[in-house]
């Protein structure tokens, strides 16, 4: 039977995705420049900015790069924003993007290392609360002096490590075969209960880890990137930033590691899913055999990748270099020295990160968008109109609300912009313009965990190749992390209004 152009077009059009998925897509492109020309420009980006959202909502039907591509194309071919603004906001994120494109693939050739270390760990922990508050605690700790998106890459690597492993057995195979992993045909039927189970207990880990990244990140100078720039603005030193911060920190990180043991401990939101025993067994079964199996040429290619590690912790935490200089240092010394030079080795490590750099570039170009039509003016205007701690308040609240759906950096740019403006015209003390950087630096750390697109590492973990493997949609992270949303937002309110 023949097929209509129409019909054909419709079958190309966005591949696999649901008919009524592609057509929302079109009528988002009909209503848009209807709403730019005809309406008004202000209220076309608010629901440009809703739109993307749900490209970002719908990432198992669709990887957002194609359908957020597209509205963010169209809105620079209408006028909403123009490519030079585009450009600039790519320009001034760099650094993250270099970061992506090295650091990222310099991880996946240390990953021999990780999984051996962190497959020990996940054996010998056997309770499931110390083993979350381990993981949520140790990327708070390294978020701190690294970079979350590093942190995020390291969890990734294991997990995919850890599920690789059970479903090539799950499937009747031998550990090491090579099998496609997001396939479930071939796994046997007495072990799709435990595979779901699994699943779950990853997705939990998982959600733990990326919850400390944002714990962690909001402490230091170099935990995240607006702490960079609001420091530098404010001429703090490392010390002085974490003294600075750590009224509201402090608590905050307290809130939320109480809240990882509570979630564990009575099951709420989805948590509290145990590691199966029969997942545990053949994890334990791999992790003899691999020991048992390695050579002298093994456990040197271990040692040197530990070593590798090492020079990453000291490169990041001394800032010997743009990370993702670091990056690329990671991939000529983990690789020169294991004997790794096929190029499609090499070009594999890159597979991962090179669609989520993409889509970030797409969603600078939205943030263009916020930036040329001033969306967040009537709010920046309404918050400095406010005084003493009613402003502290205000200033966090309106920064984690906006940082829910826009970029931590552009909103932490914005705000940090405004108080400097009016400090240096003298309607606010210096007193008052250091209280506000704090408040502006936690707002945009700590609410923001609420959705993945709040936090790069959260959209990075999102968009992953692990995400669908584990089922990790944009809906069950959101819920996922409601409850650290609650308990670390009213902490770090209540720490702005009475301890900062």
């Amino acid at each position: 039977m023949s097929t209509t152009y129409g019909q054909a077009f419709l079958k190309s059009f966005l591949g696999s995705s649901p008919d009524w998925y592609k057509l929302t897509i079109v009528g988002f492109l009909v209503l848009n420049p209807l709403l730019f020309f005809l309406v008004d420009p202000f209220i076309a980006g608010w629901v440009l900015i809703a739109e993307f959202i749900f490209t970002l909502a719908m990432a198992l039907k669709c990887y957002p790069l194609q359908p957020g591509g597209l509205l963010a194309f169209e809105a620079v071919v209408i006028g909403m924003a123009s490519p030079e603004t585009v450009y600039e906001e790519a320009l001034t994120n760099f650094p993250v993007i270099l970061l992506l494109i090295f650091m990222v693939a310099g991880i996946s050739f240390l990953k021999e290392m990780l999984l051996f270390t962190f497959t020990k760990i996940l054996i010998q922990v056997r309770s499931k609360v110390a083993l979350s508050l381990m993981f949520a605690f140790l990327a708070a700790v390294l978020s701190a002096f690294l970079d979350a998106l590093t942190v995020t890459a390291v969890v990734i690597a294991v997990a995919s490590g850890f599920y690789s492993v059970y479903h090539r057995v799950a499937s009747g195979l031998q550990h090491d075969a090579t099998s496609d992993v997001s396939d479930d045909g071939s796994v046997k039927e007495h072990s799709r209960a435990d595979l779901e189970q699994f699943r779950a207990f990853l997705r939990n880990i998982m959600m733990h880890a990326a919850i400390g990244t944002a714990l962690g990140g909001v402490c230091t100078i170099v935990g995240e990137p607006q702490n960079l720039l609001i420091g530098h603005i404010m001429e703090w030193d490392f010390v002085e930033f974490f003294l600075r911060v750590a009224p509201v920190s402090m608590p905050v990180l307290v809130a939320g590691l109480l809240t990882t043991i509570l979630v564990e401990k009575f099951g709420i939101a989805g948590y509290g899913t145990r590691l199966p025993d029969s997942v545990r067994s053949i994890l334990e079964k791999y992790d003899a055999e691999q020991t048992a199996m390695l050579t002298k040429g093994d456990i040197l290619k271990l040692w040197i990748q530990a070593l590798v590690a090492v020079f990453l912790v000291i490169c990041l935490a001394l800032h010997l270099a743009e990370v993702g200089i670091i990056g690329l240092a990671v991939i000529v010394l983990a690789t020169a020295f294991t004997g790794i030079t096929d190029e499609h080795r090499l070009g594999h490590a890159f597979q991962e990160a090179l669609p989520f750099t993409s889509l970030l570039v797409v969603f600078f170009a939205v943030v263009a968008v916020i930036h040329e039509l001033h969306l967040f003016t009537p709010v920046v205007n309404f918050v400095l109109a406010l005084e003493g701690h009613a402003q502290l308040s205000a200033f966090y609240i309106a920064n984690g609300m906006l940082s829910m759906v826009s970029d931590n950096v552009f909103v932490a740019t914005v705000y940090i912009t405004e108080v400097q403006s009016a400090f240096e015209a003298g309607r606010i003390s210096r007193d008052q313009f250091d209280l506000l950087a704090v408040a502006i630096n936690t707002g945009t750390n700590i609410p923001s965990v609420a959705t993945p697109n709040g936090q790069a590492a959260f959209l990075f973990l999102l968009t992953s190749a692990l995400a669908p493997l584990i089922r990790l949609s944009y809906g069950r992270m959101v819920v996922l992390a409601l409850p650290y949303t609650i308990t670390m937002s009213i902490t770090g309110l209540l720490a702005t209004l009475y301890i900062l």
